[in-house]
């Protein structure tokens, strides 16, 4: 029998986060190890009237492909794949990692050949979605070895996980509902604005953050548990952006785990990049194509269910009194027209701990967001 929790994770992604219709092809894409939330979707879809399929997706073969590939190989854009992402309506993605760390010894700049082959893939994937062609919703399943590298049990994970979604209310919809009503308020506010400012002093051994990002132009997007769930965060796309970021968690992309990462931005683009760890790894991402340079969205995190750093960029960026700022490709209906085969949130907490003091975020000088709270009321908060 399946945990009745993914039933209920299954009711609120097909009703709530896609709004499954009858006649929608459905596309449920993951390893079988999620194949118990498969299930549960499967189910829930076939009920509201759809044509749900299973479209399986292995590490694996991942890995055989990035470990004995020609470079041709790796580099080959799958028409299968193409016609997945133009024939679909709705977009369901469980990540399941049976082993976080599988990509650790893989050459990074194979690596970097893959994730810019996937550029025509994500670029088409972002605007069908843009242009409401697209329904898609990515969510997680727990795994031991996302538990291991949340530093949890098994148990107390799934409890996390599905807090983190409010599935342990009686009507997590609502709860969804009420965030968003929030989180567009915000949006309203900021959609004024023309320039936002992030600042934190850091340990005070040259790790200060001061980061300058015009928004003029850009639209802010209410995420509220639709494309991303759990969710919890206000983004739009940058039109340009200048100043330094030390970002306070490690990065994770690839199972590859960045540790004290800075980066530079001049007009617009890094210019210069540096990591206490895995440095070569970033240098090697931020160098696959012409875009991955380029800032494509800038965020804050909303969602004050969570509050934890977990090494899953699914639940860190989204952690209430944080902001993120993504390199690579953007979102179109956020105002950006980056292009890229890279997509990389990074995490800075702008909460207070016993090493350091909180951060600010101003907006046309306007301080509103203080030590990880908003500062007006009808705003999320804890």
């Amino acid at each position: 029998m399946r945990d009745q929790r993914l039933d209920k994770l299954a009711q609120v992604i097909t009703q709530y986060s896609t709004s499954i219709r009858k006649g929608d092809l459905v596309a449920i894409v993951c390893d079988q190890v999620a194949f118990p939330a498969v299930e549960a979707v499967y189910e829930a879809a076939i009920k509201a009237g759809a044509h749900p399929c299973w479209v399986p997706a292995s590490e694996d073969l991942t890995e055989i492909m990035l470990e004995q590939a020609t470079d041709a190989q790796i580099e080959y854009v799958s028409p299968l794949q193409m016609n997945l992402v133009e024939s679909a309506d709705v977009f369901i993605k469980f990540w399941a990692e049976t082993n976080t760390r599988r990509f650790s010894d893989i050459e990074p700049e194979r690596l970097a050949k893959q994730s810019a082959a996937r550029k025509p893939f994500l670029t088409r994937f972002m605007n069908r979605a843009a242009e409401g062609e697209l329904r898609w919703c990515g969510t997680l399943f727990p795994t031991p070895a996302s538990a291991q590298d949340a530093e949890m049990s098994m148990r107390a994970y799934e409890d996390f996980v599905f807090r983190a979604g409010l599935l342990h209310l009686d009507d997590p919809i609502a709860a969804w509902r009420k965030l968003a009503e929030q989180q567009a308020r915000l949006c309203e506010w900021l959609q004024q604005r023309k320039v936002l400012r992030f600042r934190h002093p850091g340990t005070g051994r040259n790790d200060e953050t001061d980061l300058t990002v015009d928004v003029d132009g850009g639209t802010w997007i209410n995420c509220c548990g639709h494309e991303n769930f759990p969710d919890g965060e206000v983004f739009a796309g940058p039109q340009g952006v200048d100043g330094v970021v030390h970002y306070t968690f490690p990065g994770v992309y690839q199972g590859r785990e960045v540790e004290g990462i800075r980066l530079e931005f001049k007009g617009g683009r890094c210019v210069d990049a540096s990591a206490s760890k895995n440095e070569a790894f970033l240098i090697s991402m931020l160098d696959m194509d012409e875009g991955a340079r380029t800032l494509g969205e800038i965020a804050i995190g909303t969602n004050y269910a969570i509050k934890q750093f977990t090494k899953h960029t699914l639940f860190d960026e989204k952690i209430g009194g944080t902001f993120h700022a993504a390199v690579g490709a953007g979102y179109p209906e956020s105002g950006s027209s980056n292009e890229s085969g890279l997509h990389w949130d990074m995490v800075c907490d702008m909460r207070p701990s016993n090493d350091t003091p909180g951060g600010t975020i101003e907006a046309d000088g306007e301080v509103f967001h203080r030590d990880g709270q908003f500062l007006q009321s009808g705003w999320p908060g804890m």
